[in-house]
């Protein structure tokens, strides 16, 4: 059975230089079994309900602006995975979720940018699944646990967000904003729950980790984790493979469970 990752993706110029973490996202992809597809739980795809990708020969998206030119120009060419959306949207209604399948979505910057890194030759089948920042860490965590019969099919479930995201303090300096560590705080404490397994906690940690609101503004970069966290099951191992920042408060985790 294949593992499950979450990843932090970075900003899209990351796809120019993802410097080491860049490295451990290849290191990760080449350490274990190769996927029969992957299903990327992107942040930058946000739905009122669960919809999967079915597009066969999905485009590119650059939901970005101001960056360097040479980013419109990346080419991401991997196939979709039409089949898998099907097998994943069937688990997710037995599951008792709503879902649907959106047959025209291309590649948001949350997918191509790590696996520019993981599968260069862009050769291995990709689905997409949204996000739904409305419904909260439960429900993610439970479309996690309805998809995990999927490792089990050689797919790599994979979660692509940010373990902070709080781009106000990035831009305005980050630690010169005062209370400097909240960020490695709420990161350490995130990661200690993961570890102990303590999924009840994991789900409040709105109330529960500190400087929660502040690492993460709005939801949408943390629930990819609680989709993974749902699909590593209850007796998982998890290994931390990266912990670095960006300007000290995008923290760049990378997770894999087993």
């Amino acid at each position: 059975m294949l593992p499950a990752l979450f990843l932090s993706h970075g900003s899209p110029l990351h796809a120019l230089d993802a410097g080491a973490a860049g490295e451990v996202w290849a290191q990760l992809a080449q350490s274990i079994s190769a996927p029969t597809a992957v299903l990327m739980v992107t942040a930058h795809w946000e739905t009122n309900l669960p919809m999967l990708s079915g597009n066969e020969r999905p485009d590119m998206i650059y939901d970005f602006g101001g960056f360097p030119d040479a980013l419109y120009s990346i080419k991401y060419s991997a196939p979709g995975a039409p089949a898998v959306a099907l097998q994943a949207l069937a688990l997710l209604k037995l599951a008792g979720i709503t879902a649907a399948i959106d047959d025209c979505r291309g590649f948001d910057h949350g997918t191509w940018v790590p696996l520019l890194k993981m599968y260069p030759e862009a050769d291995v089948p990709i689905v997409q699944l949204s996000v739904q920042p409305s419904l909260g860490p439960a429900h993610h965590y439970r479309v996690g646990r309805a998809l995990a019969a999927l490792r089990e099919q050689n797919v790599l479930i994979v979660g692509s967000g940010h373990l902070t995201h709080n781009l106000r303090d990035w831009f305005a300096g980050g630690g010169k904003l005062g209370e400097k560590n909240y960020a490695h705080e709420f990161q350490s404490w995130m990661f200690e729950h993961i570890k102990a397994r303590d999924r009840d906690a994991l789900l409040a940690y709105r109330d529960a980790a500190p400087h929660a609101v502040r690492a993460h503004p709005s939801e949408e970069h943390l629930l990819p984790l609680f989709v993974v966290l749902g699909a590593a099951g209850t007796d998982y191992h998890v290994e931390r493979k990266f912990s670095g920042f960006v300007g000290d408060v995008l923290a760049m985790d990378a997770y894999i469970f087993s």
